[in-house]
């Protein structure tokens, strides 16, 4: 708050706060390997939808907005779960075969936050894209104000994230950037393999995956310098 006070936050800058609203279950069909969700988590045990890839299956929902809480998966409480928890049941579930999202929609505060149109996914998550820094809610200490990720950083989290789009199904930028700074403390792909089966070890990537994550990443440092 200090910091929010003294003017050391970007105007384009946001906090987003979650007051629970109205509670909706939608049924999805997965007809293909992506559902087009971003994920992301309060580290509290609580799951949000940050992000909606237009065109998707979810973006063709009309109930699934950007905010919502994800609250169950086919009658399954997923309260306490992180997000890489939530978007590896959401990847393993089968296709064709339908089922049931349980989600809380959060009261909104402001106009310009409102459901979205039924040509864009809630269009204000569009337009906070650029802040020079980001305002960290940790549950178990005080916020942060962090530096914005270097041009490295951010080339290779994009490229990891898109590899595990097409192999989870969905984006999950903050499990791409856990990975990215695995990466800088390794010299090889057998030890980052050692230290994501440390860290990320409930994912069991395959070694196929890791070898194509270690060489996006050498890719990125190499086109950044």
């Amino acid at each position: 708050m200090q910091k929010l006070l003294g003017g050391q936050i970007g105007l384009e800058d946001f906090i987003f706060a979650h007051v629970r609203g109205e509670t909706k279950e939608v049924e999805v069909t997965k007809t293909e390997d992506a559902l087009g969700l971003t994920i992301t988590d309060n580290g509290a045990g609580y799951a949000f939808i940050k992000r909606i890839k237009e065109g998707s299956i979810i973006n063709r929902i009309e109930a699934v907005c950007v905010g919502d809480s994800i609250e169950a998966i086919n009658d399954h409480s997923i309260v306490g779960c992180r997000h890489y928890e939530v978007a590896k049941m959401l990847r393993e579930l089968p296709k064709a075969q339908p089922f049931t999202l349980r989600l809380v929609q959060p009261k909104r505060a402001f106009d310009m936050i409102s459901q979205r149109s039924r040509s864009s996914k809630c269009p204000v998550e569009a337009k906070v894209t650029s802040g020079r820094e980001t305002l960290r809610l940790r549950s178990g200490g005080a916020a942060t104000v962090e530096e914005v990720p270097s041009e490295f950083e951010e080339e290779a989290s994009r490229k990891v994230d898109d590899l595990l789009e097409s192999y989870m199904g969905i984006r999950d930028p903050e499990l791409a950037s856990t990975m990215v700074e695995t990466s800088k403390k390794t010299v090889s792909v057998q030890e980052f393999a050692r230290r994501l089966d440390s860290v990320l070890g409930e994912f069991a990537f395959p070694d196929e995956f890791v070898v194509e994550v270690w060489a996006a990443i050498g890719e990125a440092r190499e086109a950044c310098g």
